[in-house]
């Protein structure tokens, strides 16, 4: 110190801490040619007591002139030395960046332009302090005092020329590390500051325009807070942080060595953004990266599958239109599970998704599920007791194109035997529980399963867990409902063909003894089945089997349908063989039947009472009449023509008696025996039903009037009319 007081005029030291401005400029004036001087003679050593002083005494003085006298001196001594101020910079720069974080805002101010000053001088020379220049102008960025802030920039875009311009700013260790620098931007792209947002982004785009400076490489350290910076609310923030992932896809699309893994994970979690923007750039990344990444993603499948499903269904078109695409290339790939390829985790995502709230995510979810058991039907079955059941409750989803897929899915894995049954049963189980679904969907998923999965399969196993159903109220009501699907279903016209032959063909004749076993649940059914079967005879049987409770406001229901079905496409083969009431005496005496049991005032009674009068009467003989009146019905089976033709138990006419066994291999006196016990325990059913309800209005009744308090009896008001419930007209059912 000793040194520099005996270079270095007390007045100069005096005038550096002047509060005038223009003292201290004229004292570091001085100071500057000091310094020139004795650069000049090379005497280095008081160079350095003269910078020491003006650290030591100026810049962490407590008194703030003496600060800003000590920056401006400390340029002053940096422009004396000009080439040579290299060696003292260590000296020089500390004291220097120390000053940027000074309470006083002025003294930052001279800080920042002392700083200018200093690099002007030395250039390049000075990146060996980058990283710390780096860190001042980030916080001086956001710099509560305006003229700080405008210096700071001043500086900040000095240092960036001198490094776009500087040889020595390369990958080198001995000037700049890269590896040390990545962790200080990435501690600040979280700041929320947009002054800092604009200074970082500035930053990465001219460290990555640095030929030599892998910025690339570093991305997945900072992605996250570029795509953070999307969602500002100022818009050139926005716009310089796209236009900086803009130019990094690019130069991921040309690099042959990227690290996708990584970042593919914050682009995953950066597609559920709430920020438009920001979701829409996530998701054009994701695609591209689909398109570029190969292996490389391939255990990175189901995050990326999470985050397109949702945008499928994303309110904004753009998103959609990328989702989708995204979403068809991903689902091309086949990876093989040897690859790293998670099925599990696929399936998995599949199935949550299957719970979202939007249609058009909850289809492709399952597009996802029939693509894997397409490819790997195997591995996916040894996940299926975590998905099965999210299938089968999507069963009940309010769209229908979704219960169609959800369908095609469980065919799929109805293949085998043990699945298929699962299936029918929960379908039954869910039909029971939730009668609306039996409503609303039950002909569209079990047309559609019949599509899928045969429709005589479907059938029969229906009819299997029909038979033993102890809810009879609901076995009624599905064996009808199964019936209406059957009787008029497009898909359903091969089964109905093969119940037509059930009298000369044995698969017929298996089926229609399977499925009589549960219709028997409804007679109507029964008699519909009967009718497509060509069993007329026996359906004749039925119908005199009815009894009174039989025959109610539902039964009727039933049989206006049946009427009306009956003028329909599919029983034109019936009316047509009215053609030959000779030839067809059961079916007559059948339809005539029904006719009995309909209401004259009813739609249905005239419908059929016109077809019947259109038959013609020129076939009937008094002969064939007989043996259709009287006696038991089944011991009328087989009546010899006079023609030695044989009459069957559907009354067709044939010549080939040795087929004769065949034909009549069902046992119609133990199925009319199946239906009357099935009926027995239906009518046991209702009756107590009614007793139920009747003990339960009794008990209400009762409680009712042990509740009245009052002293006289009421006296009944004989002028005021009957209740509509105790109202009843000639002919009317009191239900």
């Amino acid at each position: 110190m000793a040194d520099a007081l005996s270079v270095i005029p007390a007045s100069v030291l005096r005038n550096l801490s002047d509060k005038l401005y223009e003292k201290r400029k004229n004292a570091a004036l001085d100071i500057e040619g000091i310094v020139k001087q004795l650069a000049a003679a090379g005497d280095h050593d008081k160079i350095t007591a003269v910078i020491n002083l003006l650290t030591t005494e100026f810049t962490y003085s407590p008194q703030a002139n003496h600060r800003k006298g000590g920056l401006i001196g400390l340029a002053a001594a940096t422009v004396g030395l000009t080439s040579e101020a290299a060696q003292h910079l260590e000296q020089i720069v500390p004291p220097v960046l120390n000053s940027f974080s000074d309470q006083d805002s002025r003294v930052r101010y001279y800080a920042c332009e002392a700083l200018y000053n200093i690099a002007k001088v030395v250039r390049g020379d000075f990146i060996v302090f980058f990283n710390q220049i780096f860190d001042a102008l980030c916080k001086l960025s956001a710099d509560s005092d305006a003229n700080v802030q405008s210096a700071a920039h001043l500086l900040d875009r000095l240092v960036k020329d001198i490094v776009t311009e500087s040889d020595q700013f390369r990958f080198s260790s001995s000037f700049f590390s890269i590896e040390e620098f990545i962790p200080l931007l990435r501690e600040r792209m979280n700041v929320l500051n947009p002054y800092v947002r604009q200074f970082l982004v500035g930053w990465i785009t001219v460290l990555d325009s640095v030929p030599d400076i892998d910025m690339l490489g570093f991305l997945p350290d900072f992605l996250d807070g570029l795509f953070n910076m999307l969602s500002d609310s100022s818009h050139e923030i926005r716009q310089q942080a796209d236009s900086a992932l803009s130019e990094f896809l690019q130069e991921i699309k040309n690099s042959p060595s990227v690290d996708y893994g990584r970042m593919a994970e914050i682009l995953v979690q950066r597609a559920s953004s709430p920020d438009e923007f920001t979701r829409l750039t996530a998701i054009t990344w994701i695609n591209e990266f689909v398109k570029l990444g190969g292996d490389q993603l391939v255990p990175y499948y189901a995050d990326i599958l999470g985050a397109i499903l949702p945008c499928i269904s994303d309110k904004e078109e753009k998103i959609r239109v990328v989702a989708r695409e995204t979403n068809d290339e991903l689902r091309a790939i086949k990876a093989d599970p040897a690859e790293g390829f998670d099925i599990g985790s696929i399936l998995s995502i599949a199935r949550s998704e299957l719970s979202s709230e939007w249609e058009a995510t909850r289809i492709e979810a399952l597009h996802w599920i029939s693509t894997l058991l397409n490819r790997h039907r195997p591995e996916v079955l040894t996940y299926l007791d975590d998905i099965f059941d999210t299938l089968l409750k999507a069963l009940s989803d309010s769209s229908d194109e979704v219960v169609l897929l959800v369908l095609e899915v469980h065919a799929c894995i109805a293949k085998d035997p043990q699945h298929f049954r699962e299936l029918v049963v929960f379908l039954v189980n869910k039909f029971r529980v939730d009668n609306s679904l039996l409503k609303k969907r039950g002909a569209l998923i079990i047309r559609q399963l019949c599509v899928l999965l045969d429709a005589e399969r479907v059938y029969r196993e229906l009819s299997t867990i029909l038979e033993g159903e102890a809810d009879l109220d609901f076995a009624c009501i599905m064996v009808q409902a199964l019936n209406l699907i059957l009787l008029t279903a497009s898909e359903l016209s091969g089964l109905r063909d093969l119940l037509k032959q059930s009298l000369v063909n044995p698969s017929g004749k298996d089926l229609f003894v399977c499925l009589y076993a549960s219709w028997c649940h409804s007679p109507m059914a029964i008699i519909s089945l009967c009718l497509l079967a060509q069993t007329y005879q026996h359906a004749s049987s039925v119908i005199q089997s009815l009894v009174e409770e039989d025959i109610n406001v539902k039964f009727l229901v039933q049989l206006d349908k049946l009427i009306r079905l009956l003028e329909t496409p599919i029983f034109a083969y019936l009316r047509l063989q009215l053609l030959e009431p000779g030839r067809y005496i059961w079916l007559l005496k059948a339809l005539y039947g029904l006719l009995m049991l309909l209401p004259q005032q009813s739609a249905a009674f005239k419908i059929l009472r016109t077809r019947l009068k259109a038959v013609p009467s020129y076939s009937f003989n008094s002969e064939q009449l007989k043996r259709t009146s009287s006696g038991n019905p089944h011991s009328q089976m087989l009546n010899r023509m006079p023609s030695g033709q044989q009459i069957t138990e559907d009354g067709d006419l044939n010549q080939d008696f040795s087929n004769l066994s065949l034909q009549n291999g069902i046992n119609f006196a133990s199925t009319l025996q199946l239906f009357e016990h099935m009926q027995r325990q239906h009518r046991m059913h209702s009756k107590s039903q009614s007793i139920s309800r009747n003990s339960s209005i009794s008990q209400s009744q009762e409680l009712q009037r042990l509740d009245e308090t009052r002293p006289t009896s009421q006296v009944p008001d004989v002028s005021r009319p009957p209740s509509r419930s105790t109202r009843r007209g000639p002919g009317q059912l009191q239900l």
